[in-house]
C-alpha cells in the first residue's frame, strides 16, 4: 500500500510549545511532516497553523486524522479540521449568462489543476448549456423569474444535494442568494466579485470605477454571506488603468483578473489552505 497525507488546519489561543507538540504527536504516529506553516495574530493572541504530513497507510489513516483532531481540541484547546489526500471534494457551480469564469474553471478542473471534481452546473439562463455539454458537465436550467425566488432556490438546492456537493462556487451568478439558501446549503459558498471589495459593491462596478476615475481596478473572491459582498475575503488582485481606458477596456481587464482570482480562491479552499476567523481569513501559501 502507498502513503497517504493528512492536512490539518487549527487555530486557538497562543501559548508556548504548540508547534513542538504538534510535530511530536505526528512523529509518535510514524508520520513525516511535508509542509508546516503558522501565523500568530498579535492583536488577538491567536495561533493559526496548517500542517501536512505523510502518514504510512499501514494503519487506519482516517482514525489518525480523527485522533489528531481530538488531541488538538482536548490537549491544545484548538479548533481543528482535517482532510486526507485521497478525498476529492465535489464542486457545484451557479452561473448566469457571463461565460468566462465558468469556462476558465471548468478547463482547470479538466486539466487536473484542482484538487476536486466539478460535478454540475446550475444556471438561471440556458445560454451556457452547449458549452457544458461539450465538456460533459451536467447542466441544469432553473428559471428564477418563472419559478419565483424561494421556489427556484429550493430547486437549486435539490440539485446540489443530489450531486452531494462539498462546495458551491458562484461563477458570475447575477442573483443575490438568500440567507436561507446559504444556511440550507450546508457547505461553503465562494463568490467572485468584479471589483476590489469593499469598494464598488453591488452591480456594475466597472461603470462605477469609470465614473470615479479610479487608477486601479480589481477582483475579489470571498465566502458568500447573508450580507451582500461582505463575506470573508480569500483572494484579491488589481491592475492599473488610466484615463485612456474605456468601460469596455475595464471590463476586459477585469475579466482577466476575475478568472485568476477565482481560480486561486477555489484552489486554496480545495487544498485546505484557508482558515476563517471572525470576518477575516488566514490563507496559507
Amino acid at each position: 500500500m502507498g502513503t497517504l497525507s493528512i492536512v490539518a488546519l487549527l487555530h486557538g489561543p497562543d501559548r508556548p510549545g504548540l508547534v513542538a507538540r504538534v510535530a511530536g504527536w505526528i512523529f509518535e504516529q510514524g508520520g513525516n511532516i511535508l509542509h508546516a506553516d503558522q501565523h500568530r495574530d498579535a492583536e488577538e493572541n491567536v495561533f493559526f497553523q496548517r500542517v501536512e504530513w505523510a502518514q504510512p497507510s499501514r494503519g487506519d489513516v482516517p482514525q489518525v486524522a480523527a485522533s489528531f483532531k481530538a488531541m488538538a481540541h482536548l490537549e491544545l484547546g484548538m479548533e481543528c479540521q482535517t482532510a486526507i489526500s485521497n478525498e476529492r471534494a465535489r464542486v457545484g457551480m451557479l452561473v448566469s449568462r457571463i461565460p468566462h469564469c465558468l469556462q476558465d474553471l471548468a478547463l482547470r478542473f479538466r486539466r487536473g489543476e484542482m484538487r476536486g471534481e466539478l460535478v454540475c452546473v446550475v444556471s438561471n439562463h440556458p445560454e451556457l448549456r452547449h458549452f457544458c455539454e461539450s465538456m460533459s458537465l451536467p447542466f441544469h436550467h432553473v428559471d428564477v423569474r418563472a419559478s419565483g425566488k424561494t421556489e427556484a432556490e429550493e430547486m437549486q438546492l435539490g440539485i446540489f444535494k443530489k450531486y452531494k456537493v462539498d462546495l458551491i462556487v458562484l461563477a458570475r451568478y447575477m442573483q443575490i442568494l438568500s440567507g436561507q439558501f446559504l444556511t440550507d446549503a450546508g457547505v461553503p459558498v465562494i463568490n467572485i466579485h468584479h471589483s476590489f471589495l469593499p469598494a464598488f459593491a453591488g452591480s456594475r462596478p466597472y461603470h462605477q470605477a469609470y465614473a470615479w476615475g479610479v487608477k486601479i481596478i480589481g477582483a475579489t473572491a470571498h465566502y458568500a454571506s447573508a450580507a451582500l459582498d461582505q463575506g470573508p475575503i480569500i483572494a484579491q488582485d488589481v491592475v492599473r488603468i488610466s484615463h485612456r481606458h474605456t468601460v469596455e477596456d475595464l471590463i476586459r481587464k477585469g475579466q482577466d483578473l476575475e478568472q485568476t482570482v477565482f481560480a486561486q480562491a477555489v484552489r486554496s479552499h480545495l487544498e485546505y489552505r484557508v482558515l476563517v476567523y471572525k470576518h477575516k481569513t488566514v490563507v496559507f501559501d
